[in-house]
């Protein structure tokens, strides 16, 4: 089997091949795309096959998909990129390295979606089953070209598409945890971010990857305590702003996602069920 993965250099990327590399069995062999020599020279001293060049570019996925067996596309573009940027990497790359991979003959392929596809929230955990609806405060080109991506995929014949939707991802050195204040120190006190240690965000995809006859399903991933904009402030060793205290949430749901699906069909249980248990065993 050869797997293809994409979005390496990113934060998700670069702590998920490691680790798909260490479980590699047998004649299981990982191929990474990067945009440069130097940035897949870590992949490589690890054992992965390294292919050079950019995923919107049509020769480049050619080469990338040549002899592949499956995709892991963790490719994003999000946080302060231009609308067009978000299009062109989150849905129109996702859906050509979709084409192609159908045109190479690739049997699985993995689309890394967000729990932003989902919008408004419900009253209640979000669910699969639940549509998208655009709105909320993180709402815009990085949830909207997500969930273009998921469809159009998902649309594609004879290609097992399986769809991972994650939450916040933190943990490893990772500087999310801190960057989650430009958005908390602007929420109500109470107001909730569900979240997903790296080492479960790659749990779950590998569960996701390797589960035979789950074709078209789609999957949440997140541990199972939300954080509030108090309890980032206090794991970030910052003060909390009293106005915090004076806001309300405007939708006490939002992206908060259900995990029933992934646990039952997939046996996953998250390592670290929540940011304390992270923090306790030295794992942020």
């Amino acid at each position: 089997m050869l797997t293809l993965v994409t979005g390496t250099t990113g934060q998700v990327g670069r702590r998920f091949v490691p680790r798909l590399l260490a479980q590699a069995r047998g004649e299981e062999r990982i191929r990474v795309l990067v945009r440069d020599t130097a940035r897949g020279e870590p992949f490589a001293d690890l054992g992965a096959e390294v292919v050079v060049g950019d995923l919107r570019d049509t020769d480049t996925l050619g080469k990338a998909v040549a002899g592949v067996d499956a995709v892991v596309n963790v490719a994003a573009s999000f946080r302060g990129v231009p609308d067009e940027e978000a299009w062109a990497v989150n849905r129109d790359a996702a859906v050509a390295l979709g084409r192609a991979a159908q045109a190479a003959g690739v049997r699985r392929f993995v689309q890394v979606s967000t729990g932003i596809v989902y919008g408004l929230g419900r009253g209640r955990p979000l669910t699969e089953e639940d549509e998208s609806l655009p709105g909320g405060p993180m709402w815009g080109a990085y949830g909207e070209s997500k969930a273009a991506a998921e469809r159009e995929l998902l649309a594609m014949d004879g290609l097992d598409v399986r769809v991972a939707r994650l939450p916040f991802v933190y943990g490893e050195g990772d500087p999310h945890l801190a960057q989650s204040l430009m958005w908390a120190k602007n929420w109500a006190a109470a107001q909730r971010l569900q979240m997903g240690h790296h080492a479960d965000v790659a749990q779950g995809l590998l569960r996701i990857l390797h589960a035979p006859g789950i074709a078209g399903r789609i999957y949440n991933i997140a541990d199972d305590a939300p954080v509030t904009a108090v309890e980032l402030h206090q794991l970030n060793g910052v003060e909390i702003p009293a106005e915090l205290y004076t806001r309300t949430d405007p939708d006490p749901w939002y992206i908060i996602t259900a995990t029933d699906r992934i646990r039952r069909e997939l046996g996953y249980r998250p390592l670290y069920p929540s940011v304390y248990a992270a923090r306790d065993a030295g794992a942020l």
